[in-house]
């Protein structure tokens, strides 16, 4: 009787791989974006036409502003009574107003006074909107109250009123800066609160939760997580706030109280225009409309940006 044992064959079967569900489980789309606010706002704005006419405006705006002497060579303050009120002609198109100055040259030179007014004043309030906006939402407590209730009560002070009655004082010292100043100091208060609670809703999330657990400093997490995560509105806000500070240095001008005489100024220039306005109306109307299509600007590009960064706004279109 034979010892060996007989041996069993293993039989290996392999189940056929579906190719195509494999396939669709395993390839990386490519194509496919990874989800960004930035970008996806941009992809929302690069086809509104409200946003592109209201950004060439504004460009240029700028250009004019920084660069007067490619529009004019006449200066705004060669000065001619014999020049009053004038017809337009040849190199003055807009004609001359009541102490002969030319009209055009005035209303291109006044554009660098208003965006200037306007751009320290919005430096001015983000800067505070900022620290006391983010101090206030991401600590909380006795800090939040006390800085939410001193906002209050720069919040119930206009800050034209104020800034009328800070002008009054410093009428020797007259200039961009000081009105800028005047009107930035009562003009933050808007902007702590919009980003206060923009920061209370961020510093709930998984990822600043996650950056304390590892040790990370709560200034340091609120400056490199929170922050620029919450910054979307301020960007919004300071656009429109810009606008608003440009109306509110042509109302002090207007007022005899914002800058000096020899400070081109549309505010100043409607100002002195007013009182001819029924028998030479042409000096006010070309200013007032430099002021209303410069605030409407920026008000449209502010508008179409925060609809653009804001989410449940896109969902609905």
């Amino acid at each position: 009787m034979s010892n060996e044992i007989p041996t069993r064959r293993m039989a290996h079967y392999v189940a056929e791989i579906d190719e195509a569900g494999l396939g669709a489980v395993d390839a990386v789309r490519v194509s496919e974006r990874k989800s960004n606010l930035w970008l996806d706002a941009w992809r929302d704005l690069r086809g509104r036409w409200m946003f592109w006419v209201s950004a060439v405006f504004v460009v240029l705006l700028i250009v004019v502003a920084l660069f007067p002497g490619l529009f004019v060579q006449v200066s705004p303050h060669a000065c001619e009574l014999s020049n009053s009120n004038a017809d337009p002609r040849a190199g003055h198109p807009l004609g001359f107003d009541f102490q002969g100055c030319d009209v055009y040259s005035r209303v291109i030179n006044g554009t660098s006074t208003s965006l200037s007014v306007g751009i320290i004043v919005t430096i001015i309030i983000a800067v505070m909107g900022i620290v006391v906006g983010a101090f206030a939402g991401f600590f909380g407590g006795w800090v939040d109250s006390l800085l939410m209730r001193i906002g209050d009560m720069f919040f119930a002070i206009p800050y034209v009123l104020a800034a009328v009655v800070i002008m009054s004082m410093f009428l020797a010292n007259r200039n961009i800066l000081v009105i800028s100043l005047a009107i930035g100091f009562f003009g933050w208060p808007s902007l702590a609160r919009i980003l206060r609670s923009e920061i209370l809703r961020v510093r709930s999330s998984d990822f600043v939760m996650a950056s304390e657990a590892l040790g990370v400093s709560r200034i340091r997490t609120m400056f490199t997580h929170v922050l620029p995560n919450s910054i979307a509105p301020v960007i919004v806000v300071s656009t429109i706030g810009l606008a608003a500070a440009i109306t509110a240095e042509a109302t002090l001008s207007f007022l005899g109280v914002g800058l000096p005489g020899d400070v081109v100024s549309w505010g100043k220039d409607i100002a002195d225009a007013q009182i001819r306005l029924r028998t030479d109306p042409m000096p006010l109307i070309y200013p007032s409309i430099a002021l209303s299509l410069t605030v409407l600007s920026f008000i449209m590009l502010g508008e179409t940006v925060r609809d653009a960064l804001d989410p449940k706004a896109r969902a609905l279109r």
